[in-house]
């Protein structure tokens, strides 16, 4: 097995991949360290962008950092390189995520390399989406792309999406109730008034999509104090199309491994010609994920609430310069 070395270029080009990644208001929770002598990328959770109130535990924070590592695994693969991966390598530090060491040109996952040209496509659409049902091969597709990353993704029946879709509204209600998360939502939201946080974070208007008429669709509102200005009004699809990704334990390596499924599936669903958003506010209110997800299911815990369907391209949220979150050691 043939080690590569880390140049700079190289690393700089990989990060640049995995920052693509989501992550819950956009606030882009990871850092990557480059031990060049020891042939080692490190990925850490950066706790300065932790959510304590929506996210006490970190278990979206390290969705996030799992969707990050994903993308450098694709980034890798498309240069002709196979990542291999150690999970929570150090017991004392609960921020060290994972360690990835780099080996090629043997051995290269082509399916992961196939990926690679949707990770600047994908994006989050607030937008509507039409009625057009997606074929059950395209849904096939996903599930397995989950398979492969260790987690299940679950198309709830007719009364599982009733039940999902009432979560969520009940999950809209606690937030409206709730000062502290209304604030800590304003903290990651850029509508272009004075003092707000950087541009390259965080939800610009421009993504926050239209208001629903009815709301039909599991589409957070990120304006609900109604700060934008001429912000439209549109109809969404009466019956959305959702799925549930989860994992049958619920613990910190379960996340970094439901973050990887969750960026493996949303690209592919990308290459599917599919428009996806993500949904994890009725997963913010443990009273409420306990019961969101389906009974008959071996699918335990549920990590995203995914909304799929055919809609109109739109814009990626801003990213934070790769100088930014990558240092050399």
């Amino acid at each position: 097995m043939t080690t590569t070395a880390l140049t700079r270029p190289l690393v700089t080009s990989l990060i640049e991949d995995a920052v693509t990644a989501p992550s819950m208001h956009n606030a882009q929770p990871w850092k990557f360290v480059a031990r060049t002598g020891a042939g080692v990328i490190e990925l850490h959770g950066d706790p300065l962008r932790a959510m304590p109130v929506e996210d006490p535990d970190h278990r979206a924070l390290r969705l996030g950092c799992g969707a990050a590592l994903f993308g450098l695994r694709v980034g890798a693969a498309h240069r002709g390189l196979r990542a291999s991966l150690r999970l929570l390598p150090d017991p004392e530090d609960r921020w060290h995520f994972a360690d990835v060491e780099l080996h090629g040109p043997d051995d290269v996952d082509r399916g992961l390399a196939a990926l690679h040209a949707a990770l600047s496509r994908r994006h989050t659409s607030r937008f509507p989406f039409t009625e057009e049902r997606i074929p059950s091969e395209v849904i096939d597709g996903l599930r397995a792309s989950a398979l492969l990353e260790g987690c299940r993704l679950v198309v709830p029946g007719d009364w599982h999406t009733d039940a999902v879709l009432e979560i969520v509204h009940d999950a809209e209600r606690f937030e409206a109730a709730d000062a502290a998360v209304r604030a800590e939502i304003a903290a990651w939201t850029r509508t272009g008034a004075s003092g707000e946080g950087s541009g390259t974070e965080g939800i610009p208007s421009y993504a926050f999509g239209p208001r629903q008429y009815d709301v039909t669709s599991p589409v957070r509102d990120f304006d609900s104090p109604r700060q934008v200005p001429g912000r439209a009004s549109a109809a969404f699809e009466r019956r959305p199309q959702i799925a549930l990704l989860g994992t049958v334990e619920d613990g910190p390596r379960e996340w970094l491994q439901a973050g990887q499924a969750l960026h493996r599936v949303l690209l592919q669903a990308t290459l599917d010609g599919l428009s996806t958003s993500l949904m994890s506010q009725p997963l913010e209110w443990s009273e409420l994920r306990s019961v969101i997800s389906d009974p008959a299911s071996t699918t335990a815990f549920v990590h995203m609430v995914l909304r799929l369907g055919y809609g109109p391209q739109g814009r990626a949220t801003p990213r934070r310069p790769v100088s930014e979150v990558l240092t050399f050691g």
